[in-house]
């Protein structure tokens, strides 16, 4: 999970454009839904990183 997300939310606007072009409302739920679940692990990589800064500064202020 190296992006973080942006993967998940190309591959749903790609998804949801394309189900524009063709009148395919499931293929733009879908494409939604993809945006939604990049966006999650996106604040969830941000929620790791905080996490992360904060035990190396935890141990940083030990030694």
């Amino acid at each position: 999970m190296a992006d973080k997300g942006g993967m998940d939310k190309m591959k749903g606007k790609a998804k949801e454009m394309g189900g524009k072009v063709m009148g395919d409302r499931d293929k733009q739920a879908e494409g939604k839904a993809d945006q939604a679940k990049g966006e999650v692990k996106k604040a969830m990589g941000g929620a790791r990183d905080r996490a992360q800064d904060a035990q190396e500064s935890l141990k940083r202020r030990r030694t």
